[in-house]
């Protein structure tokens, strides 16, 4: 299970003899709560674009209205600013005359991870640019991810071999996955590496300009009007951006989602909260997932919580850790505060070092929305979603910086072609967002990691049942274990991940029952066959069917090609072992 943070943070604390980082005192004074009291004594920095990107107390009070509303609110569709509006017809010719010379063939609209597919797609020749409303540069809190993931982006040309290793902040191994003192499972090279995201993305800009790429910074999209032969964006500023193409990576709060989605609440949401602090002493290892309690309630909300924790690359006694928890959007949950609250008084004992003895040199958190529907299909000529905002990530997971790394290839292929051939009607474009049942399959896992109120099960099965899948797949070896804690679910290993589970732990069938509910595994069932199907599809009919899908015309080569795309990636046959 790979899981992944992406959150904007301070700037590490150089300067913590200087008053900007906060150290716990039990005589300071009262104050309203103590998570505010906290982060109003740290410097909070200027914000950097990402998901979760504010890190005052302020932005956390934002957060959480923003959460409470997703929660509450009704669907209004008739209310959601239109961004994109569809105009029958060619753009006008004094339109087309003075956009002759500037018209862009792609730009992508979030700058944070919309750099790697726009650098990409500039290294094949594209004329591309990136509209980002912030100034476009990266946090100081590590990304964290597997070598092989990042190697990724040099496969795709955005970085070179030494530029991997200048980007890579912080190094460690092994990595640990326990479940409430059931025994502990230990890996190595599952997200070992701390990525700078400032150090990242300064090379990639740099490079992304070296290639013709232009920046539009700090103005954000106001609308897309959308023609038979291009697009027209307009932003904040006032200034007309025409393209062929326009890339959505905007994120989960993405604009043109909103309105595609109608409004629609998110069908999951995972709520995470942490931070990175100084004064630990043994500090080599991480924890890729780790519970140490059993649910509980916060008020009348039920939470499995869940840890994280990596060495920080900003020095050898600086850690990062993170508590976060699945919780159902329909119903009530906890605010990211509370959550504050309750991760002040545990992150003690599950770290092992007193509160008052660490210096908190930031605060982080976020919430990452998912929906059953995903990846998003184009809904609109001319607009592809990427990463987030098209949902690829996997629901178990909170940030897309694996999930973009993975897919950046076949994207930016993709794209390419679409490009070449002018396939840009929606249709076309929805091949590059195609139903994935390794993706709707994993929707089994958030539900039943999600404490449910009035389950019927103990409240330290949800721990039970992770621990007996764990065990299962240790036993039945790498082959099985590395793929799913990568976010890749494949047939095979799941079928004797299952079985040897069933055959094992018997008597926690009913209870998976109770806590997932019938209707959810008859849906995850036929998204089980269908990831059967898939690599069936793919190991044995691709090999047979490449040459001819080669020799069909430009449009239905095109669409083969993204049908044996679908096949490889729908099943996790993409992923292939270090």
């Amino acid at each position: 299970m790979l899981l992944q943070v992406q959150y904007r943070s301070p700037a590490p604390n150089s300067n913590r003899r200087h008053g900007k980082s906060w150290k716990f005192s039990p005589r300071a004074s009262s104050a309203p709560s103590r998570t505010q009291k906290i982060m109003e004594k740290i410097s909070s920095g200027d914000e950097v674009g990402g998901a979760g990107g504010a890190y005052s107390y302020t932005a956390l009070k934002r957060l959480d209205q923003i959460w409470s509303g997703l929660r509450t609110a009704r669907i209004d569709s008739e209310n959601i600013p239109q961004v994109v509006t569809r105009i029958p017809g060619s753009l006008p010719q004094p339109d087309r005359t003075s956009n002759a010379d500037s018209i862009y063939d792609v730009i992508v609209c979030g700058g944070t991870l919309g750099i790697f597919v726009a650098t990409a797609l500039a290294s094949k020749g594209l004329r591309v640019g990136i509209v980002e409303r912030n100034i476009l540069k990266g946090r100081e809190q590590e990304w964290n991810i597997s070598r092989k993931e990042l190697l990724e982006l040099v496969q795709v040309g955005v970085l070179s071999n030494d530029e991997v290793e200048y980007v890579i902040a912080s190094e460690f191994n092994p990595n640990r996955c326990g479940f409430e003192n059931k025994g502990d499972i230990w890996v190595q090279d599952i997200l070992n590496l701390g990525v700078s995201p400032a150090k990242l993305l300064d090379v990639v800009k740099k490079r992304f300009i070296s290639l013709g790429g232009a920046l539009f910074e700090a103005r954000s999209l106001s609308n897309i009007s959308i023609y038979d032969d291009a697009a027209i964006l307009t932003l904040s500023d006032g200034e007309v951006l025409p393209c062929r193409l326009v890339v959505d990576s905007m994120g989960n709060f993405s604009p043109i989602v909103r309105q595609v989605r109608g409004g629609k609440k998110p069908d999951g949401m995972c709520l995470v909260v942490g931070t990175c602090c100084h004064g630990f002493d043994a500090n080599t290892t991480s924890d890729v997932i780790y519970s140490s309690s059993s649910a509980k309630n916060i008020g009348n909300s039920p939470v499995q919580y869940f840890w994280e924790a990596f060495p920080a690359g900003s020095g050898p006694q600086d850690r990062t850790t993170y508590m976060f928890t699945y919780v159902d959007p329909q119903g009530e949950g906890p605010a990211l505060e509370d959550l504050l609250e309750d991760y002040w008084d545990l992150v003690p004992a599950y770290q092992g070092k007193p509160l008052e003895m660490l210096e908190i040199l930031r605060v982080i958190f976020g919430i990452f929305p998912t929906y059953r529907d995903s990846p998003l299909p184009a809904s609109f000529d001319r607009v592809l979603q990427v990463g987030d905002a098209s949902g690829i990530q996997s629901p178990v997971s909170f940030g897309g910086f694996g999930s973009m790394t993975r897919h950046l290839g076949r994207l930016t292929t993709g794209i390419h072609e679409a490009m070449a051939g002018d396939f840009l009607d929606k249709d076309s474009l929805s091949l590059l967002n195609p139903y994935m049942p390794n993706l709707s399959a994993s929707w089994l896992f958030q539900r039943a990691m999600s404490a449910r109120p009035n389950s019927g099960v103990s409240s330290s099965f949800i721990n039970e049942l992770l621990f007996a899948n764990f065990q299962s797949m240790q036993k039945l070896g790498d082959r099985v274990l590395r793929p799913f804690l990568q976010d890749v679910i494949q047939f095979e290993p799941l079928v004797k991940t299952l079985g040897l589970v069933m055959l094992s732990q018997p008597q926690i069938l009913p209870s998976i029952f109770k806590q997932v509910g019938v209707g959810v595994i008859l849906d995850w069932s036929v998204h089980f066959f269908m990831l059967g199907y898939f690599t069936f599809l793919s190991s044995f009919i691709d090999p047979v069917m490449r040459s001819w899908v080669e020799n069909l015309p430009p449009r239905q080569k095109y669409e083969w090609r993204r049908y044996l795309d679908a096949w490889k990636y729908g099943s996790g046959l993409d992923y292939h072992q270090e």
